[in-house]
């Protein structure tokens, strides 16, 4: 493997491994904030012990998030400094807005969070959650932003004197529908991972008989939490498809294996490709269901990867324009079929635990362990699809993958890092489980009420 397969291996991996905590932080963060605020608002104290302990959950995965995070920028710098150089007049202004200004509005109320329990007015405390809630959608969107310039490239002129993109209207860049959809169905899947979360973990708790009245309502809005965003997930992944199909129908192609164009397009259930990703020798398939998905109409027409492989070989030149068919097809699906399976058995368990019921089984007691890991799937195989099935593009139709890697990095070098980073972050991976772990096995903790007494009692001596 040369130095660019490397770079795209190691960034693929650090990415992938960072987007695992980002999800969780951006809906826990909110779901902490509303139990703070039913805390109160009820003045009751089990409010406040679910609160400290999921709030502990949440900052367990917002400290490992804002590490991998930093590693995976400093990549930019070291195997894609080609890349940089073209591209970060435009990419570095939504990066440099998420750091001055998001990250650091989070950082700072989310310090005034952890540290100010005994030290802020009630209000102001619980405004801090908020804010620092708030401030992770501000990251979230800036950064997505920044990403979507590389599916669609707007706001930006060529300087043929440098050879660089430079940024002619930054409110293009921010607000064009390619950031705007990506980032509502980023964040609904974010509160769908969170959701997942704090019911699997409420359910276990209520398997287990510990804090089960505490337990019990919490898992009940974990439950609500997914079903509501999954739908919310389905309507702007529709309105994500229309736009991928406009901006990038390569994209939309390759995800459905869809050779050559077609009306009355079908979905596919299943399909069977040809080695070479040239034509489909078998295949199971919804019709109509693709074109409605892509254009809105089910006798409309969606471009096929034959045909488009044709049309870009005349408007950029000779060379594959193709993504890795494969990957692109399962992977879509796969980001699908993860979440419907969670939509699909909270919708069961609310069904199952309607009038205070609890099921007893083994089954449904494991299938609330592994709940909260499979929307982390489905969103490492959503990203693992909006990359992949980009490519041969690093900024589609503007800028190639293989022309932004460093120039004067080796094989070699790449090789030592991405073995580093994995191995670091197979390490952060064992620290953050077993973290989250031990603070589920141990539990909330005593009635505040009682500490506040004890407290108060000693200051008084």
């Amino acid at each position: 493997m040369n130095a660019l397969d490397l770079a795209r291996w190691q960034f693929a991996i650090t990415t992938v491994y960072h987007f695992i905590f980002v999800p969780i932080t951006i809906g826990s963060g909110f779901l902490v904030a509303a139990l703070q605020t039913a805390w109160y608002r009820t003045n009751n104290d089990k409010w406040l012990r679910a609160t400290k302990f999921f709030g502990k959950l949440f900052l367990i995965n917002f400290a490992i998030g804002v590490v991998t995070g930093i590693v995976q920028e400093f990549q930019f710098g070291m195997n894609w400094s080609s890349y940089s150089r073209f591209v970060g007049d435009i990419f570095g202004a939504p990066l440099a807005m998420e750091g001055l200004l998001a990250f650091f509005l989070e950082s700072t109320f989310l310090g005034m969070w952890i540290f100010g329990w005994d030290r802020l007015p009630k209000k102001m405390h619980l405004a801090s959650i908020w804010l620092a809630s708030t401030g992770t959608l501000l990251s979230a969107y800036f950064i997505l932003a920044a990403n979507a310039f590389m599916q669609h490239p707007v706001g930006y002129v060529y300087n043929q004197t440098t050879g660089r993109a430079e940024l002619k209207n930054i409110f293009t860049v921010l607000f064009q529908q390619t950031a705007v959809s990506a980032f509502v169905h980023t964040i609904t899947f974010a509160f769908l991972t969170a959701g997942a979360l704090f019911a699997g973990v409420s359910g276990w708790m209520i398997m287990k008989g510990r804090d089960v009245e505490i337990a019990r309502p919490i898992m009940k809005a974990g439950l609500i939490t997914i079903i509501v965003s999954f739908l919310l997930v389905g309507v702007s992944g529709d309105w994500t498809a229309r736009i991928m199909t406009k901006q990038q129908p390569m994209k939309m192609a390759a995800a459905e294996a869809l050779y050559d164009t077609k009306a009355n397009a079908p979905f596919s259930l299943f399909t069977v490709g040809t080695l070479d990703g040239s034509k489909s020798v078998f295949q199971i398939g919804l019709p109509s269901i693709l074109s409605f998905m892509s254009t809105g109409d089910v006798n409309g027409t969606v471009e096929g990867v034959n045909d488009l492989q044709a049309k870009y070989e005349k408007q950029y030149g000779p060379g594959n324009y193709k993504p890795t068919i494969a990957l692109a097809y399962w992977s879509f699906r796969l980001m699908i079929g993860f979440g419907f399976i969670v939509a699909l058995f909270a919708a069961f368990a609310l069904w199952r635990t309607r009038k205070g019921a609890m099921p007893t089984s083994k089954w449904f007691a494991r299938a609330l362990i592994v709940l909260p890991f499979l929307p982390i799937l489905g969103n490492s195989f959503g990203w693992i699809f909006t990359e992949s099935a980009r490519q041969p593009w690093v900024v589609f139709g503007l800028f190639k993958t293989a022309d932004g890697v460093s120039p004067g990095v080796s094989a070699g070098n790449v090789l030592f890092t991405m073995i580093t980073f994995t191995l670091l972050y197979g390490v952060l991976a064992v620290i953050e489980f077993g973290l989250m772990v031990r603070t589920i096995k141990v539990g909330m903790e005593k009635t505040p009420a009682k500490d506040a007494d004890a407290k108060t009692l000693t200051m008084a001596y």
